[in-house]
């Protein structure tokens, strides 16, 4: 099962038996300096759900036999993404190691039920993406219909949520979900699914040393023996020696330390940290104090909730006024956004 530092590599898709055969021997390559292997396990999608019908869908069972190659002849531990019980039912006859259930998936109640109802009395990892919009109480769902199954080897894979507005990346991290799903499930290591959230291969790097900044345990990472010619997310694979030296050039930081004058230093700075908080709890109270009176003389005058023209007021001048004082700017229009609905939902 998942630890810390744990990597999990392979191609998006498995397109041919070579190419799945010659990512894997040049991801098995990839040593620890004490001569252990990083990758935890090879990945590969058999069966994929894509938007649109004429896209590649992968190969299906016809990928299963590659898949137990890779584990027989090199020793890797396998897994694979599976929507439905008919997917799970050709995992499990084969042997494969683990299992993997996509975004796509996570979003449908009906199907992780169906999923947790066959795996019944199946010892085997799970690994659950998390659902394509930010809703972490129904990725908490997903994880719950299996405990109740009587699965326990199961882990979190963090790839980012669909976004209309433009973004810099494909998938917007919203790191606070991941955050949020561990502080409800200490115990379930989380992993970073760097590759769909970046969307291009560049920016993985930097969203996978974010993760191990943040104390992920892992990282789910894309590999292509030749990305270019991927039949599925060319553009965010990276090629096996990419990817050796994107691990071995994270820095991995330790949750806890030992010195003295680190701990005294951080205990300060908490403790300022908690008055400022106070502070902010203050003035969000008195904020929705006015709020409530504004909301009142609404009501009197028979005027509506919203005004557009100066909520875009607002809106421009506190975004102008953060970005001076060296704060990022989505974060500013992100809260104030927040402040701003729970204002109307008072005022309601």
């Amino acid at each position: 099962m998942a630890g810390i530092n744990t990597f999990i590599c392979g191609p998006c898709s498995a397109e041919s038996e070579e190419q799945v055969l010659r990512t894997a021997e040049a991801l098995n390559l990839i040593f620890r300096p004490d001569g252990t292997r990083y990758v935890t396990a090879f990945r590969a999608g058999l069966w994929k759900p894509r938007t649109h019908p004429g896209a590649f869908e992968g190969v299906g069972e016809k990928g299963i036999p590659w898949m137990v190659r890779v584990r027989k002849e090199l020793g890797m531990k396998v897994i694979v993404e599976v929507a439905n019980p008919a997917h799970l039912e050709s995992v499990l006859k084969a042997g494969l190691d683990m299992i993997w259930i996509g975004s796509r998936t996570t979003t449908n109640p009906f199907a992780m039920q169906d999923l947790a109802d066959a795996l019944k009395g199946v010892d085997i990892p799970v690994y659950i993406k998390n659902p394509i919009n930010p809703d972490v109480e129904l990725w908490i769902g997903a994880f719950e219909r299996f405990q109740r199954a009587g699965i326990r080897q199961l882990a979190a894979i963090h790839r980012g949520f669909s976004f209309y507005e433009k973004s810099k990346y494909r998938n917007v991290p919203k790191w606070q979900v991941p955050i949020d799903l561990k502080q409800r499930f200490g115990d379930i290591p989380l992993l970073c699914d760097a590759s769909h959230i970046a969307g291009k291969r560049e920016y993985i790097p930097e969203i996978s040393q974010k993760a191990m900044d943040l104390g992920f345990d892992g990282l789910f990472i894309e590999s292509h023996i030749n990305p270019d010619a991927a039949l599925s997310d060319a553009r965010q694979q990276l090629t096996p020696s990419a990817a050796e030296s994107l691990i071995k050039g994270l820095i991995i930081r330790d949750v806890n330390s030992e010195n003295t004058d680190y701990l005294a230093a951080i205990e300060h700075l908490r403790a300022h940290i908690d008055v400022i908080d106070d502070n902010l709890l203050d003035l969000l109270s008195t904020r929705m104090e006015i709020v409530d009176k504004i909301g009142r003389y609404k009501r009197d005058n028979n005027i509506t909730i919203l005004q557009q023209h100066r909520w875009e007021e607002v809106l421009n001048k506190v975004v102008a006024e953060g970005v001076k004082k060296g704060l990022d700017e989505s974060f500013i229009q992100e809260l104030f956004k927040l402040i701003h609905q729970a204002s109307i939902e008072r005022q309601s």
